[in-house]
């Protein structure tokens, strides 16, 4: 190389420095902006993250808290006391104070509970169609079996959560009403379906054979073990 092209590639080299070195100066802030709005950013979410752990914990420390009381009432009055800030949170102390106030013998507060949970269009389906469920189950008494039948069947559409309970249900209302035919008709679909739970097709068995009847493929009546 020539004394005359190194000179001009040491001139481009700098003239390109100079160039860096401007662009720097005129948007460098541009890079510190970025570096600083990341930087910022995990901070902020990693703080996010602590408070919401945080705050889980506590609603969990209280919940066992009420949980540890002797008596139902004294239980009930600790749950109704906590102030859960999501709407998940709020939702699982609802059902733990349905149940107490059902232990307690005060079904319309239980209801109450769970209907606050059911309607609740915000929180997943698994939580609002439990609270449903429950609820419908408490209302034996009080809700007419044609009202009961329709908001079961809404719990019982393929793919809902609690289907096979809700179909359960149903069937019960049949029985009830001394429709036999379907309801023997309904606990032989729950019990062939393969979604039910071995539990929940002992059951379905023993009422078959609760009603006078056969169950279509089995010999021995299975012991119930729960849902």
């Amino acid at each position: 190389m020539s004394d005359t092209d190194s000179f001009i590639e040491e001139v481009t080299e700098e003239v390109r420095r100079e160039q860096l070195y401007g662009y720097l100066k005129r948007y460098g802030w541009i890079a510190v902006v970025l570096v600083l709005g990341i930087v910022g950013t995990a901070a902020f979410l990693e703080w996010q993250k602590a408070q919401t752990t945080a705050t889980a914990q506590a609603i969990g420390d209280s919940v066992l808290g009420a949980m540890e009381n002797d008596e139902a009432s004294d239980r009930l009055n600790a749950l109704t006391a906590i102030d859960a800030e999501s709407v998940e949170a709020a939702a699982l102390v609802s059902m733990l104070t349905a149940r107490e106030a059902e232990v307690a013998g005060d079904v319309t507060a239980a209801i109450a509970a769970l209907e606050s949970v059911a309607t609740n269009g915000s929180l997943p389906l698994e939580y609002s169609q439990l609270a449903a469920l429950k609820s419908l189950m408490l209302q034996h008494e009080t809700l007419s079996a044609d009202d009961r039948r329709i908001r079961y069947e809404a719990l019982a559409t393929p793919g809902a959560p609690y289907r096979m309970l809700a179909l359960e249900q149903l069937a019960l209302i049949s029985a009830e009403h001394g429709d036999i035919a379907s309801a023997v008709e309904q606990l032989e679909a729950i019990r062939l379906d393969a979604e039910t739970s071995e539990g929940l097709r002992a059951r379905a068995t023993q009422l078959i054979v609760a009603l006078g009847e056969t169950p279509s493929d089995v010999n021995d009546i299975p012991l119930a073990s729960g849902n």
